[in-house]
């Protein structure tokens, strides 16, 4: 035979959770109009990365490959490449000639964010990455670098050092 105290309870907690249900079902429904109306996403949201430029359109990576050594799912490649006089891609003594993420590895912690000491790497706003063909989930440093800003001068290349480079 059940406890008179053990059956009380039980049925306060009935009463309780159907309380909850029953003044959750007279809220009004909140529905987003994606992708008609942007979605509301959160200021700390962790989306697709992207590559931070300076004040003078030069890129922030200076290669110091500490990002993909704080990657816990190694989904980061990077090739560093010298700066000369002729060609200054970023403010260091290296750039990222190559700078690729995998994101059929990447789990969006952070750690490559918070290891980058120039702040070259962030996570953006971007969240729409699913493709049913995992090539197209290899983010090269092409598709995350962020657009010059207004006023400042690209990185000039000149041909005679395009043609030492290749």
């Amino acid at each position: 035979m059940a406890n008179i105290g053990e059956v009380f309870g039980a049925a306060s907690a009935v009463v309780k959770g159907m309380g909850i249900t029953f003044k959750e079902m007279m809220n009004p429904t909140v529905t987003e109009n994606y992708p008609d109306e942007p979605p509301k996403l959160q200021e700390r949201f962790r989306g697709v990365h992207e590559l931070q430029r300076d004040e003078n359109g030069l890129e922030k990576c200076v290669a110091c490959f500490l990002c993909a050594a704080a990657c816990p799912s190694m989904c980061i490649y990077i090739e560093a490449a010298e700066n000369t006089e002729k060609v200054r891609i970023s403010g260091g003594e290296r750039y990222a000639q190559v700078y690729n993420i995998d994101y059929n590895r990447c789990i969006f912690c952070g750690f490559c964010v918070e290891a980058c000491p120039t702040d070259a790497i962030t996570h953006g706003h971007g969240f729409e990455v699913a493709s049913y063909n995992t090539s197209t989930l290899i983010k090269r440093k092409e598709d995350m670098l962020v657009q010059i800003p207004v006023g400042a001068r690209p990185p000039v290349i000149t041909e005679s050092a395009e043609a030492g480079a290749h």
